[in-house]
């Protein structure tokens, strides 16, 4: 078991490289919006790349950042039943949820996505528009993220199985919505 926690570490620590990277883009967006607001209306020069880029950082935003939202237990879930179980409850619930509905659709994501990637890189696909971006970056981000998502989700049951047989302990806590 401790291999397997060794193994979950390291990839809580690459998904919190890549959520550092993610918190970043939220700025840069922030900027670049503003950068090219203030171009347009006070120079009246404006740019289509400028308003891509936006869209490739928001993607960004979401792709790497959501794994590392995972680990830190901060996820959206639909609470119905979930606050009121107890803790070994709620462990066997995000197992058996990890293995029947994350890691199967991350897997099939990934594989889906990946020779759409392949075939955009392969033919330099570039975006429709005067002044566009490639688009094989932020095509690429996809498998990228999802397959992060998927190695997040085997960190989160390695961790859970971990908890459950004592070998363990969450550090995180779940936070039960306000109503």
């Amino acid at each position: 078991m401790q291999t397997l926690l060794a193994f979950s570490r390291g990839i809580d620590w690459i998904n919190e490289k890549f959520g550092v990277i993610a918190n970043w883009l939220v700025l840069l967006a922030c900027l670049i919006s503003a950068g090219n607001a203030f171009s347009r209306y006070l120079f009246h020069a404006s740019s289509n790349a400028w308003l891509e880029i936006q869209w490739y950082m928001f993607g960004g935003m979401v792709l790497l950042g959501a794994p590392y939202t995972m680990k830190l237990n901060e996820h959206v879930r639909v609470d119905l039943f979930y606050g009121n179980y107890s803790e070994r409850t709620r462990h066997w619930v995000d197992i058996f949820g990890t293995l029947l509905f994350l890691l199967p659709i991350c897997i099939i994501l990934t594989i889906i996505t990946w020779p759409w990637f392949v075939d955009s890189w392969r033919i330099g696909e570039a975006s429709s528009n005067a002044g566009g971006l490639l688009r094989w970056p932020i095509k690429l981000l996809l498998p990228v993220g999802f397959c992060l998502m998927a190695l997040q989700g085997i960190s989160e049951l390695i961790k859970r199985v971990g908890a459950l047989t004592g070998d363990y302990k969450l550090v995180n806590q779940y936070e039960a919505p306000l109503q």
